[in-house]
């Protein structure tokens, strides 16, 4: 099978190795001249970012470039890369990377022509309309990982530096007009960042999978999106250089982003002020975190796994599928704890207060309160 599509859903999708190449095609498909690329730190200079960046030029689009980017972005992240679109004039944005990247490179797209500050558009109730629709840029997403699936999100989530808490900013319009999925852009990410961002897309879907909202096509979309991880990841992960199983990958990304419109919960909760005061990585936090939360939630979700788990390869229903998950975990090295990644018992009573008010929180099939989200980071960390 040839692992290259064109989709339209949930957006415009160039889908296949080598289809960075039509940059140039997907920039004037969103109606773009002098685009900025907005990646992160650390793939500023790497060779994918050097060659997009002279695939721009050759096309004249500039190689305007803004790479001031944390690994979880910030609004003051955020303000510089307005800034530096103004300064640019730039009429578009190229969000090029992994979550963090794309994240801010949408927020620039979005704030660069309004005047209310950002937190002013959490995705609380109706805030998105306050946005002048008419002033978001148009955006063209590149991922270089296979995890967030943020190229086909809605939203980005931004740390606020001063309270250190996650907050989930939304508006349809956010959602990139292109999308170009190439394979061998994710070929250099190291093991660890290929386990992180792979178990990332897989908690989208087992928490899409567990929400209990009524959504059935998210709900297809996230046992396939769980199907595709259990096959290709332990391949991606073993070799690098497998472009089928890397595909897979980054299809499974965008199958979690989209499955969760359903809904997310604790292990989400939990990631989101764990990583906004210790600065994790979020998928690797999200691994840790799932043991503990599939055991809460057991006595909700466990008939449903029991169905999910024979599509899944994994003997023994709900049990069986809990056992996977720590093996899974285990064979690429995720920690067991929280506190291998640094976080301390002290701040339990903090990150219980996060959990409490992150949209992720209300997703969860058993209500989340201050006793369980207590014993849920007693147990992880």
């Amino acid at each position: 099978m040839t692992l290259t599509g064109n989709w339209s859903y949930p957006t415009a999708i160039r889908f296949g190795a080598g289809r960075i190449g039509e940059l140039a095609e997907a920039c004037a498909q969103a109606g773009m001249k002098k685009p900025l690329l907005v990646t992160d730190k650390g793939l500023a200079n790497l060779p994918i970012t050097v060659a997009t960046l002279d695939l721009m030029e050759a096309a004249g689009l500039g190689r305007g470039l803004f790479a001031d980017v944390d690994p979880n972005p910030n609004e003051l992240n955020l303000t510089a890369g307005v800034e530096a679109y103004k300064a640019g004039g730039h009429d578009g944005v190229i969000a090029f990377g992994g979550g963090s990247g794309l994240d801010l490179g949408k927020m620039v797209a979005f704030m660069a022509g309004q005047t209310r500050p950002v937190w002013d558009f959490e995705d609380i109730g109706d805030w998105w309309t306050r946005a002048d629709a008419d002033a978001i840029a148009p955006i063209v997403a590149v991922p270089t990982t296979a995890g967030t699936g943020s190229e086909v999100g809605r939203a980005s989530v931004i740390t606020n530096s001063v309270t250190h808490e996650k907050k989930i900013i939304f508006h349809p319009k956010v959602l990139p007009s292109v999308v170009i999925c190439d394979p061998e852009l994710t070929v250099g990410m190291p093991q660890f960042i290929t386990a992180g961002t792979g178990l990332d897309a897989f908690a989208h879907c087992v928490e899409a999978y567990s929400s209990p909202h009524y959504h059935p096509m998210s709900q297809g979309i996230a046992l396939e999106g769980m199907k595709l991880v259990v096959e290709n990841l332990p391949r991606a992960y073993a070799d690098g250089r497998d472009i089928e199983a890397r595909a897979e990958m980054m299809s499974a990304a965008m199958m979690g982003a989209t499955a969760f419109q359903k809904g997310l919960g604790a292990i989400h909760a939990m990631s989101h002020p764990v990583g906004a005061m210790f600065n994790t990585h979020h998928g690797t936090t999200n691994a840790v975190c799932m043991p503990a939360v599939l055991e809460l939630n057991a006595p909700v979700i466990a008939e449903r796994f029991d169905r999910a788990a024979g599509y899944l390869g994994i003997e023994g229903g709900f049990d069986g599928f809990c056992a996977f998950v720590q093996g899974f975990n285990d064979s690429m090295g995720i920690p067991r704890k929280l506190s291998e990644l640094g976080v301390t018992t002290d701040a339990i009573p903090e990150l219980v207060k996060g959990a409490l008010i992150d949209p992720s929180c209300g997703g969860n099939p058993v209500e989340l309160n201050e006793a369980n989200l207590t014993e849920l980071f007693e147990a992880t960390i």
